[in-house]
């Protein structure tokens, strides 16, 4: 009898066939030149990798975030094993701390004591109004409040020199593999691998990764040793933790990103190829097609179709055994609409770019040959697509990311039960009416959704510079 079960989302499905095509795709440029050296010159960007370096930090936490579970609940001998209904993760259980340390409701960042005055009875001196107590946050201080700040201090300087002390071990560790390879891949000298390094004398930018790398550790390693003894970014209103609640949305924010990319790449590519191939009536079917598409509002026709989705899923609640498939099958559907009213800008360049790929002398030679037509599109007018496929793509992450914020504020995107940037930023326009103003939550989502946001776009920036063959 295990004290588990293991529990498969579709999500989770979607995520992990997107890392095993992220492999077979790293397979399939090793074999090919030129994808293997334009990729190079990503490698080589120093901004790129810096960016790449951090979204390698959030898909770490996504991934952690899609292994989920039940546990086993307690039981006679004998029984059949029952389990929660409550489905956690793999991160649940690492972040266990930050997610079991609740509050009865606000209080700011590293606050030993409640946002809000409470009315108590004090022995000897009757009722009282004061901030109470946390039952978590600074809890090993005891009475030494006024100790805080010291505390803080001196646990962020030596978690940060631990975390130097680590750093150092993989420069050493880069340094005895990446670094003894010359300059831009040149014979190499005697000159020390971690000196080639620093001096960004490598094919491959490790001086920007580990640059990006070392300013990470000395944030997050502090960060999350305090957060084990203070709730670092506050607590929302129910005493939740705040950096629990940002750890949980970026799965949310990558799923939507990613996932919708799958719905929207195979309805752009293959009616941009064709509209922009075949012309005529073809054509202006899809030109038709995507014109009409393009003149509903795409919040009116993404609220109808997730409100639609909604009746859906709250007409057979039969279909889910737990919240979190309720919730996931909604995710999905936000993403797959998302998909159906995104590909149209895509389209359209893709047709503009075959348009233009089907007048060059090599298509007209492969045609004049009696090439069949769908032979010349796999062969010829993709492959000369593929640098504006990738580049589309990898730019328009940061645009869904901030499509699902802003459709969860107005209330149309994943949900409640979810935790993403956007229910959290719609959760927090209600606290800045207090006074005192709750800020803390609305700065940490900005943040984090900003980081993750900015890091994309740096790292499309090097994509389209490597890929696009006017750059090259």
């Amino acid at each position: 009898m295990t004290g588990f079960q293991i529990v498969v989302l579709w999500s989770d499905v979607l995520v992990w066939l997107l890392v095993v095509a992220s492999v077979a795709f790293g397979l399939v440029i090793s074999r090919n030149p030129p994808l293997r050296l334009a990729w190079q010159r990503v490698g080589a960007n120093r901004v790129g990798m810096a960016s790449a370096t951090v979204l390698l930090a959030f898909v770490t936490i996504g991934l952690l975030d899609s292994i989920h579970y039940r546990l086993a609940l307690d039981g006679k001998p004998g029984e059949k094993t029952r389990y929660a209904i409550e489905v956690l993760s793999l991160l649940d259980t690492v972040a266990m701390p930050l997610r079991s340390r609740n509050e009865k409701t606000y209080s700011a960042p590293f606050a030993t004591r409640l946002y809000a005055k409470e009315t108590t009875d004090v022995p000897g001196v009757g009722a009282v109004r004061d901030y109470p107590r946390l039952k978590h946050g600074g809890q090993h201080l005891g009475d030494r409040e006024d100790a805080l700040a010291a505390d803080v201090a001196f646990t962020a300087f030596r978690m940060m020199a631990l975390a130097f002390v680590a750093w150092l071990g993989v420069l050493a560790l880069v340094s005895a593999t990446a670094g003894q390879a010359g300059i831009a891949g040149e014979v190499a000298d005697d000159t020390p691998g971690w000196q080639r390094i620093l001096r960004g004398e490598t094919a491959f930018a490790w001086d920007a990764v580990l640059l990006t790398l070392l300013l990470m550790l000395l944030f997050l390693v502090p960060l999350f040793a305090l957060a084990g003894q203070y709730h670092v970014f506050g607590t929302d209103k129910v005493g939740q933790d705040v950096l629990y609640q940002i750890l949980k949305s970026v799965r949310t924010g990558l799923i939507i990103g990613l996932v919708t990319t799958l719905v929207l790449l195979p309805v752009a590519v293959g009616l941009g190829i064709v509209a922009g191939y075949f012309r005529g009536w073809v054509d202006d079917l899809i030109q038709y097609l995507y014109t009409v598409l393009n003149s509903i509002p795409g919040v009116l026709l993404i609220a109808a179709a997730v409100l639609m989705m909604q009746v859906v899923i709250d007409s057979h609640p039969q279909w889910f055994s737990t919240a979190a498939e309720r919730a996931d099958l909604r995710l999905l559907a936000l993403c797959f609409i998302l998909g159906i009213t995104s590909w149209t800008g895509l389209c359209r360049l893709l047709r503009g770019e075959t348009l233009k790929l089907r007048e060059l002398e090599y298509i007209q030679a492969a045609q004049a040959f009696g090439v069949s037509n769908g032979r010349i599109i796999v062969r010829h007018i993709l492959p000369n697509l593929m640098h504006i496929v990738i580049i589309a793509l990898v730019m328009d992450f940061s645009g869904l990311v901030l499509a699902e914020a802003v459709l969860s504020y107005v209330g149309i995107g994943v949900d409640p039960t979810m935790t993403s940037f956007g229910t959290m930023i719609n959760n927090a326009r209600m606290e800045l009416g207090r006074e005192p103003v709750v800020w803390w939550s609305l700065a940490a989502a900005f943040s984090a959704m900003f980081i993750l946001v900015l890091a994309a776009n740096l790292f499309a920036d090097a994509i389209r510079d490597a890929f696009d063959p006017r750059l090259a």
